[in-house]
């Protein structure tokens, strides 16, 4: 049975490698199972968070990985990064309040220092968390979690470690882990679960660690400039626990200008209209009577990159408030998300259109998960 796995998994990772394999390199070549032990602490980030502190927590991360070696243009002007689908079980220590969360993530591993036998990498990764206890007045009873109020969360981990390659199938790592789990305020309360520790572990590759890079000539892009603007929308509740959700509508534009063949750099303004706080600005009409809508939407100024891998992108921003809203979290915000580039081309009127997908946050504490589309002209 454990080869019939280990052998579907091979055949797995080999499809998503791409139909056309480097002739030098075996079936499975650069396929590995990465298994790290992990304790840590939860991190009171607001004083809101009103949850006991475990003395520990633990858990245990499996990660599928599969090291490219080049079939794509996108692997070599990476430094040929590691692709993988994690799978991690969090025991966070006091488990009539906080639970235990049960995780799937895609990630993927960039190496920052590469040597012969030691190197430093870094891991993120971004997916869903399944949690199993979470704010409730009913059976079971937990109104002291104000952190967690529904059992599908998100699940974002940031790992950094350094490894010692014993022989072409066997790596150790130590390193340090980040992991936060939210709702992104589509329940409330939502303050977040953010663990902050340590790990342990292995890569084993049955094939082998090290698959013939394919080296090429790479075309150069320019360094154009494009216009872009992208609609999303997003869900979230009033600040009552587990009451009506409202959408919230959002609108941005900005330039992009590519650099280094494998990045975009862009500016621009962020609009979003909050259904919520008009609501709950109508219900209580003295606070700003007739002025309602005008309370409910921000403004902001915005800059960030974009680290392109293929056809998706990976986009870290940041924000900055010009117009704020009746009700507010702060002057600066983050967003982390991604793009899924439907069509890409250097000549037309529309030379991108795409899906993507966002977390706003305020530092570590969540607003809201954006789902929209837009092109590039």
């Amino acid at each position: 049975m454990p080869r019939i796995f280990i052998t579907a998994l091979l055949i797995t990772l080999t499809a998503m490698a791409g139909k056309g394999l480097c002739q030098e390199n075996k079936p499975g070549a650069g396929f590995c199972f990465d298994v790290n032990t992990f304790a840590g602490k939860v991190i009171k980030h607001t004083e809101k968070f009103r949850l006991p502190i475990p003395d520990m927590s633990t858990g245990i991360d499996l990660n599928l990985q599969w090291k490219t070696w080049g079939r794509k243009e996108w692997h070599q002007r990476r430094r040929y990064p590691i692709i993988g689908l994690g799978f991690a079980y969090t025991n966070y220590g006091i488990d009539s309040v906080y639970g235990r969360c049960f995780s799937i993530y895609p990630n993927i591993e960039i190496p920052l220092i590469a040597g012969d036998r030691l190197r430093w990498t870094i891991r993120i990764g971004d997916g869903a968390g399944f949690v199993t206890r979470k704010y409730s007045r009913q059976q079971p009873v937990d109104t002291l979690n104000n952190a967690i109020s529904s059992t599908m969360n998100d699940y974002a981990s940031f790992m950094t470690d350094l490894r010692y390659s014993i022989n072409d199938h066997i790596q150790l790592q130590a390193g340090l882990n980040f992991s936060h789990i939210s709702n992104a305020s589509y329940h409330q309360p939502n303050l977040g679960i953010n663990l902050a520790g340590a790990h342990i572990g292995f890569k084993y590759y049955p094939v082998t660690a090290n698959p013939v890079r394919v080296h090429r000539e790479l075309p150069h892009l320019s360094n154009r400039w494009l216009g872009q603007v992208r609609g999303g929308i997003a869900f979230t509740q009033g600040n009552a626990a587990l009451g009506p959700t409202y959408p919230v509508y959002m609108f941005t534009a900005l330039a992009s200008k590519r650099w280094i063949s494998k990045n975009k750099a862009f500016i621009g303004m962020d609009y979003s209209y909050h259904r919520q706080i008009y609501s709950f600005l109508r219900n209580n009409e003295f606070v700003t009577p007739g002025t309602e809508r005008a309370h409910s939407y921000k403004v902001a100024a915005l800059a960030g990159n974009e680290f392109m891998l293929g056809r998706l992108g990976v986009i870290l921003q940041v924000g900055y408030y010009l117009k704020q809203a009746y009700q507010t979290q702060g002057k600066i915000y983050q967003k982390l998300g991604g793009a899924y580039y439907l069509s890409r081309r250097d000549k037309g009127f529309f030379k991108e259109s795409y899906l993507c997908a966002f977390l706003k946050t305020h530092l570590s504490v969540a607003e809201l998960a954006e789902f929209g589309a837009g092109f590039s002209f």
